[in-house]
């Protein structure tokens, strides 16, 4: 029997795979995740328990009774992604029924109404926090404040966020009232699970680049253009304009870029392409933030240029291998 396969080239195999992606993902998340059940309590471990356990039930449950595919996905981990990415963008002592519905519009109607993994044109987590911040607007925006103890989950105390802070500052003039930028590195602040710390983002946003799950176009893109725009602005009027630092440290922004922006389905192919995703959201992301009436503008931006995707991906081809690059 002839065991030899033959088939065209290139014979080339990098060991990469969905469920290895997805994986190694969860794993840069977990630095995060610790800090967030540090900072929140028992409120951030209940948020999370429920949110990641309510999307693998139900791409379980759409996959087997509607879909009528005998192929379980769940193993793959991309449920259990966008039920942490889900969690880290929800304050920590929302109820658990509020959890479920947005894990059920992430899952059910942004990811599995197109087919699955792979099909979606909007990245199911975000999508899922934008229909919850517009349904309930007030649960999505009471902020518990950090380092209350695992005893408190719905009658923590709550403040605002920096975010907010920079708003109110403007208003009054009271420079004083925003939070040190320690503070923001460390997750001594206000916010959703996720985005308090940077640093522990950071350490995640390393570690995808050491496993090369990602690139640093997207992320280095968006941060770089929410640099130089905020600090345009701040040079011209510091007074009704935000420090550049805080800018970045602040809010989604951070978390976005890294964990978010870069979701391989919705995000182009090409490094040209990617460069101009991450300019567009971080150009977006401050025109919310500075315009708009909402302070945080960062899963808008991602989800306006999610839709513009498919436009990138044609202007902005990939090379094709053996082709030499133009």
């Amino acid at each position: 029997m002839n065991k030899l396969i033959v088939s065209l080239s290139p014979h080339v195999h990098s060991g990469d795979s969905i469920s290895r992606n997805m994986y190694l993902v969860i794993i840069a998340l977990i630095p995060a995740l610790l800090i967030s059940f540090i900072s929140f309590g028992m409120g951030a471990i209940i948020t999370t328990a429920i949110s990641v356990a309510s999307c693998v039930f139900f791409e379980w449950a759409i996959n087997k009774f509607c879909m009528k595919n005998d192929k379980c996905t769940v193993c793959d981990g991309s449920a259990v992604l966008t039920g942490l990415l889900l969690a880290f963008n929800l304050p920590s002592n929302i109820a658990p029924w509020i959890v479920v519905i947005g894990a059920f519009f992430a899952i059910g109607v942004v990811k599995m109404t197109f087919g699955g993994l792979g099909c979606n044109l909007f990245n199911p987590a975000l999508a899922g926090r934008a229909f919850l911040l517009i349904s309930f607007p007030v649960a999505m925006t009471t902020w518990p404040l950090p380092g209350q103890g695992f005893g408190t989950y719905l009658d923590a105390q709550t403040g605002a966020t920096p975010l907010a802070m920079l708003q109110e500052m403007f208003k009054s003039g009271d420079v004083q009232s925003l939070p040190l930028l320690q503070d923001m590195m460390l997750g001594n602040t206000g916010g959703s699970l996720g985005e308090v710390c940077e640093l522990a983002i950071l350490i995640g946003f390393v570690f995808l680049l050491w496993k090369k799950v990602i690139t640093w176009h997207i992320p280095v893109s968006i941060i770089c253009t929410v640099f130089v725009i905020s600090g345009c602005l701040w040079l011209i009027d510091p007074a009704h304009f935000a420090n550049p630092v805080i800018e970045i440290l602040s809010g989604g922004l951070m978390l976005g870029a890294v964990f978010m922006a870069t979701d391989y389905v919705t995000s182009p192919m090409s490094s040209k392409g990617q460069l101009v995703y991450g300019v567009a959201i971080g150009a977006l992301t401050i025109i919310i933030r500075v315009f708009g009436a909402y302070p945080e503008g960062m899963s808008f931006s991602i989800l306006i240029m999610n839709a513009f995707v498919p436009l990138i991906n044609s202007k902005f081809k990939p090379t094709r291998f053996g082709e030499v690059a133009k």
